[in-house]
């Protein structure tokens, strides 16, 4: 996504997790064992995927949870982590937007009315087109800005919502009133007819 646009550019795979698919998992994502026996491991197309994410920001839905499952996999086969920090959690800029709302990629298409008809199951690329889509609406949608003659080039450069923890420490600095100050203040108190303060 560049300027809040899709590229057209994709990664898309599907890889044996050698491991069986519990049935909760094939009823939401369709995926079968005998689907993915033929498919490659992950660690034959590591080298793949990090050349299409290359250093840039990777947005997500509740991206902690897709963030633990591609570290475990790179870690797995002796890749270094994707950083936290390149971490875009849709959930919780949904949050700040949308406090109290509902906050599933569903909910979120509904409130920005966008297409998910031909959406039956929770595929990888359909879900991250769908999501590229609300993302942009979180972001305040396509227009990003009216400088007048100056090209703009955003490359979703997202990252983290500061907390309290994040923001460094500054003392505060004192803003005593001078003397002259308190004087002239006196004074207007004195001006006030039936102060609330006096009464």
């Amino acid at each position: 996504m560049v300027n809040r646009v899709l590229t057209g550019r994709t990664f898309h795979a599907y890889f044996n997790p050698e491991r069986t698919m519990p049935a909760e998992a094939e009823a939401v994502h369709g995926l079968s064992d005998a689907f993915l026996a033929d498919k490659p491991l992950f660690a034959e197309r590591a080298h793949e995927f990090l050349d299409f994410i290359e250093d840039s920001p990777m947005v997500a839905h509740n991206a902690g949870f897709d963030f633990n499952f591609i570290n475990f996999e790179l870690q797995t086969c002796g890749h270094a982590e994707v950083s936290r920090e390149r971490m875009v959690d849709t959930v919780a800029l949904a949050k700040v937007r949308h406090p109290g709302a509902k906050l599933s990629l569903d909910a979120l298409c509904t409130r920005y009315g966008i297409d998910r008809s031909h959406r039956t199951k929770h595929g990888a690329l359909l879900d991250a087109e769908l999501l590229a889509q609300v993302y942009v609406e979180l972001r305040g949608g396509r227009q990003i800005g009216l400088e007048l003659g100056a090209e703009i080039t955003e490359i979703v450069t997202e990252t983290k919502i500061l907390t309290r923890r994040d923001r460094p420490f500054r003392q505060p600095r004192s803003h005593a009133a001078t003397e002259e100050e308190l004087a002239a203040h006196a004074e207007f108190l004195k001006s006030v007819d039936t102060p609330l303060w006096g009464a």
